[in-house]
């Protein structure tokens, strides 16, 4: 066989072999689908126009899509047979949303590239675009995961942590998925935008962890503000804003929160008022860096994408979110 037929039939033989252990990359779709970002973007642009936590809603899908058996879409499965949807889950149900977004993100990439971008791959192009329109940084968007057939409830429950969850328990939840502490403290600072419900947080304005008292670590006027918000016995869905200065900006005003014991979530504030804990330095960094926050934020986000993905043959791509092919 001569050296050129050779060549071509090792070629051929690379060729063939199976992508299961292809990488994401940021230029997957750069021939079979080099819009696909302008038309999410796009998708995106008109929904903020009547829902401006729409940003913080589509972070948060992608987030807990990658905490569940990784990032391939199983958030967005509803039930059917042999599917028990995630999204019927605790840290779930009634609180995760825009999944009507994700729905006509996936209509609008199929009307242009059909059977060619996963439901997983949309939430990471999503997530991307919703921050800089937010006033955020970019990041290369690294793509190429499928979508999975199958969803995990128990692992949603066990695996994503609540608003009430120990600095400890959720350094753990982030150790679990090959996440370290630098990427817990930037990944909570997309807290820096959207809402909350009084549910989420008013344990800590009248009987923290039992003791009758509020949490001591609440900044006083703040506390009172928040009393008012979400009087006792009040309605535990009224919203209020993660991020009291800048609610619908994508900033670092999140971590000057939490310096000045402001922080909306138990989770937040136990960043910066857990004695000794090694986050206390990370969150006064981010605090006086914006940039700073944004590189960490953005390499985070890329981390945390790459958790478990399928690729090459392994899944589908959806043709629907919402279920199987």
């Amino acid at each position: 066989m001569s050296s050129f037929l050779l060549k071509l039939a090792i070629m051929s033989a690379i060729l063939l072999l199976p992508r299961s252990n292809a990488q994401l990359s940021s230029t997957f779709y750069a021939t079979t689908c080099p819009n696909v970002s302008a038309v999410v973007r796009g998708v995106i642009e008109q929904a903020a126009q009547n829902d401006v936590r729409i940003g913080a809603k589509l972070i948060r899908l992608h987030f807990h899509d990658c905490f569940v058996d990784g990032c391939d879409g199983s958030i967005l499965l509803d039930n059917a047979d042999g599917i028990d949807s995630e999204k019927e889950a605790g840290p779930n149900k009634d609180s995760v949303d825009g999944f009507p977004v994700v729905d006509d993100i996936k209509t609008a990439v199929e009307n242009v590239c059909p059977g060619v971008v996963s439901c997983a791959d949309i939430l990471a192009i999503a997530s991307q675009i919703s921050v800089s329109l937010g006033g955020g940084q970019t990041w290369e968007v690294q793509l190429g995961r499928r979508d999975g057939r199958t969803a995990n409830r128990a692992g949603a429950d066990s695996n994503l942590p609540s608003p009430f969850t120990t600095l400890e328990e959720i350094k753990g939840n982030f150790s679990n998925v090959g996440l370290d502490t630098t990427d817990l403290v930037a990944l909570s600072g997309a807290h820096t935008f959207g809402r909350a419900r009084c549910r989420s947080f008013s344990p800590r304005l009248y009987d923290f962890k039992s003791t009758g008292n509020p949490d001591p670590s609440i900044d006083a006027t703040y506390l009172e503000t928040l009393r008012q918000t979400c009087p006792q016995g009040g309605n535990e869905d009224t919203l209020t804003n993660l991020d009291q200065a800048s609610a619908n900006d994508f900033d670092n005003n999140y971590f000057t929160n939490l310096q000045n014991n402001k922080g909306l979530l138990q989770t937040d504030q136990e960043l910066f008022s857990t004695t000794g804990a090694d986050t206390i330095e990370i969150v006064n960094r981010f605090a006086s860096s914006q940039c700073g926050f944004f590189d960490s934020f953005g390499q985070s986000m890329i981390k945390m994408g790459n958790i478990s993905p399928l690729t090459g043959s392994n899944g589908e791509i959806r043709s629907n979110c919402k279920r199987v092919n």
